[in-house]
């Protein structure tokens, strides 16, 4: 049978395949490979996934994980795969950027973005991945990402950018002072995923003139210096996987048509692409 891994750093989804019929569904905690030893993932897998799935069962065994960025990181994640599943004839740990191309493109050529947290996107000739313009992070690049339209956001409250009642709203909303929002960005671990979580904020109020700019500029800024660095961008579908591309597709959309670029697949999760792709 075949096992696909799709690992965030918070959650993995596992999904054991027989053909084309899904035989489990497991979820376990996140395992960034970039912050975990091998000892550490593999104590998971044993832990949190084994008790769901047989090792007999597993041949082949794909695996798309945050943090997979080079060789001696995916050995390590292979290593510990296979101490739990010895049995298993092939070991493939791929990025989450190729998790992303396979699910929405398939075998066909295509530009496969991410819109998450973070943003990212890659040029996919139908078999791998041939262009990536490096997303450089929520402080240097990930335009469009949930981290970044919060960081947009918190930037215009502090600024005095927004109208009166939607500061009035937002510091109601998060309880938050200008004094606790340097503090949890500059001092406190993990500034993006503070600034990502404000996100809602900017959909629940998204026909305001100001919130709508706002993310319709980001995803404008995302495009322009993103998707038009790979050469052949107006003939192909650009496709987007991740929340905040579902839950904005009407504004990103809109900053596609702006551009001239044609959207094709949007999803939240890449899993079904995936199980689509390794189906039998």
């Amino acid at each position: 049978m075949i096992l696909i891994a799709d690992c965030g750093s918070t959650k993995t989804d596992w999904v054991l395949l027989n053909g084309s019929e899904r035989v489990a569904q497991v979820f376990t905690q996140g395992m960034n490979a970039l912050l975990l030893s091998e000892d550490q993932m593999s104590d998971i897998i044993a832990k949190e996934l084994m008790p769901h799935i047989s090792a007999d069962d597993v041949t082949e065994v794909y695996y798309y994980g945050a943090g997979c960025i080079n060789a001696e990181i995916n050995s390590a994640v292979e290593r510990a795969i296979r101490r739990n599943m010895p049995k298993a004839d092939t070991v493939e740990i791929n990025t989450d950027l190729l998790a992303a191309a396979r699910a929405l493109c398939g075998n066909k050529p295509g530009i496969a973005c991410i819109l998450g947290t973070g943003s990212n996107s890659c040029y996919y000739d139908g078999e791998k991945i041939v262009d990536n313009v490096s997303p450089l992070g929520y402080i240097l690049g990930d335009e469009g990402s949930g981290a970044v339209l919060g960081k947009r956001l918190v930037g215009d409250v502090l600024k005095r950018q927004l109208p009166a009642h939607l500061e009035e709203e937002f510091y109601k909303t998060y309880n938050l002072d200008r004094g606790a929002i340097i503090q949890k960005v500059y001092r406190e671990p993990g500034g993006n995923r503070f600034v990502a979580s404000l996100s809602p904020f900017l959909s629940k109020n998204i026909e305001e003139p100001a919130i709508h700019r706002l993310v319709l500029n980001e995803f404008k800024a995302f495009f322009v210096r993103n998707v038009e660095n790979y050469a052949n961008y107006k003939e192909l579908p650009v496709n987007f996987v991740g929340s905040v591309a579902l839950h904005y597709r009407s504004v990103l959309e809109e900053a596609a048509s702006a551009l001239f670029i044609t959207i094709g697949t949007v999803i939240k999760s890449p899993m079904q692409g995936l199980v689509k792709y390794h189906s039998r």
